[in-house]
């Protein structure tokens, strides 16, 4: 089989614009939530998110152009350019075998939710003839390849908050199937408004702690109450071994395992063995490695953490073989489809850089929860391997394994 290595990166997020800064404000423990600000939460229970505020779209698009992309598709683009100067490809790339995986949960929420008032209010005459192309999923791979010129594969994952892990599984497979030589995974997820904020809400699944934002996301700690909604995207170049090394290009980390599971138990409510046997698929698959870090879904609400620890000391025998594990959602909030390519992009920085991100606000030890979950400060150590968990509702899960190379 052929072995997946990759080369690019690109992130941005509400604690940075880039790559570079975002991963140095998750280190440093940094938060990007605070009360919202892009529309009027007097009425929302949960009035908090983890926004981007120094965005600009028109660093990525004309102007016109906009218009017809929704706000998922320009952070996409933004960090899918990101990753495509940093794999520093020639001239001599054949755009027909480079494709692109791309990834959202939601997708076009707001766009929906604006042109519904309007067709309920000026009627269905007066609704944007862009708004369906700048809704869609898919529309983000569509607007990526058309910047990129990418004419490969074209794949859309919309598994809820596993979608980002999912996508560099499925751009893994067109490789290694050779349908590719090349792929760009995107996450990316926007859906910060009065419908996605309600919404969840309504589920009681978000966090109500709004006097203080900065502490309202404490995943594993035991005064969880709920998650926070965060923004924003990451972007992956994979393409082979042997390609890259042929190149010269830099090679962040290789991707040894993947695993994919169901729960076949509830449309949100987590289980343990779903995710276990996620996990157990990618540990099997990556030759069952030691692995150095964890990075877990670690979402902040009650039953999530809780499964997912129980589900870390049944993969590896117990509290005292578990290797150190965080979540980085307490900075960045839970970024839903795009979770787990940030998430996946940490990761092979972390491993990069030698430094086990921290797991913020953990102040109040639960006794279901009592793992090594990083506390508050990062830690330098060496990470030759590192796991990184996504689970979503309808009970999907998701599990990449890195290797550094």
């Amino acid at each position: 089989m052929k072995r997946i290595v990759v080369t690019g990166l690109g992130m941005i997020n509400s604690v940075g614009l880039d790559k570079e800064s975002a991963f140095s404000a998750i280190i440093e423990g940094k938060c990007g939530i605070k009360v919202i600000e892009s529309f009027d939460v007097e009425k929302h229970s949960a009035k908090i998110a983890g926004e981007i505020m120094d965005f600009d779209p028109l660093s990525v698009m004309d102007a016109k152009e906009t218009k017809k992309a929704d706000r998922f598709i320009q952070l996409g683009l933004k960090a899918a350019a990101e990753a495509m100067e940093d794999a520093k490809f020639g001239d001599d790339v054949d755009m027909e075998r480079f494709g692109v995986a791309s990834a959202s949960g939601i997708g076009g929420l707001p766009n929906i939710e604006k042109n519904s008032v309007v067709c309920e209010l000026r009627g269905p005459r007066r609704i944007s003839p862009f708004f369906i192309p700048s809704s869609l999923v898919n529309m983000l791979g569509g607007f990526i390849s058309i910047y990129q010129g990418l004419k490969g594969p074209n794949l859309s994952s919309v598994t809820a908050c596993a979608a980002g892990t999912h996508a560099i599984g499925e751009a893994a497979k067109s490789i290694i199937v050779g349908t590719a030589d090349k792929m760009l995974v995107v996450g990316a997820e926007s859906a910060i408004c009065p419908a996605g904020i309600g919404g969840f809400a309504a589920m009681k699944a978000l966090s109500t702690r709004n006097d203080d934002p900065k502490t309202a996301s404490r995943p594993f700690d035991a005064d969880r109450d709920g998650f926070i909604m965060g923004e924003g995207a990451g972007a992956l170049v994979l393409e082979s071994y042997d390609d890259a090394v042929a190149r010269g290009a830099t090679i962040y980390g290789e991707l040894i395992g993947f695993g994919e599971s169901g729960d076949a138990s509830h449309i949100t409510t987590p289980t343990m063995d779903g995710p276990l046997r996620a996990m157990k698929g990618a540990y099997k698959m990556a030759g069952e490695p030691k692995i150095d870090y964890i990075n877990a879904h670690g979402t902040s609400t009650p039953i999530n953490d809780k499964n997912e620890t129980a589900a870390l000391k049944e993969l590896f025998g117990g509290k005292e073989n578990c290797p150190p594990v965080s979540s980085i959602k307490g900075q960045v909030g839970h970024c839903l489809g795009a979770a787990g390519a940030i998430e996946a992009v940490t990761c092979l920085m972390a491993m990069r850089d030698g430094v086990l991100p921290p797991t913020i606000n953990y102040t109040t030890a639960d006794e279901n929860c009592d793992l090594d979950y990083i506390p508050n400060k990062a830690r330098k150590a060496e990470i030759n391997v590192a796991m990184s968990n996504s689970f979503g509702f309808g009970g999907t899960n998701g599990v990449v394994i890195f290797k550094k190379v």
